[in-house]
């Protein structure tokens, strides 16, 4: 059973080229800032990002990498303290004015 999960697996997608997404926001940046954007060497950088994560999550271990993740995620997010009194309308004794 468990070598018909591994063989019905896909196998990893390839960077054959460049996604819808990626070339409508490659385009939104050759209009917006008057750029032109070389398709090779994008997909070449792509490419080595790719390698270069491939290698940094075989040399470590997966508490390590959760723990690298926690921290940047608490860097990131700056956690933001709502005052909940100072939001709240004053009661006023009287009754409102009619209108």
């Amino acid at each position: 059973m468990i070598r018909r999960i591994i063989r019905r697996r896909r196998p990893a997608p390839t960077l054959a080229g460049i996604s819808l997404e990626e070339e409508l926001a490659l385009i939104r940046v050759e209009l917006m800032y008057g750029l032109r954007v070389n398709r090779e060497a994008y997909l070449r950088r792509k490419a080595d990002e790719r390698n270069e994560m491939v290698t940094r999550m075989r040399e470590r271990d997966a508490a390590e990498m959760l723990t690298d993740l926690r921290g940047s995620l608490e860097r990131a997010v700056q956690p933001t303290v709502v005052d909940l009194r100072g939001r709240r309308q004053p009661h006023s004794s009287q009754d409102p004015e009619p209108a």
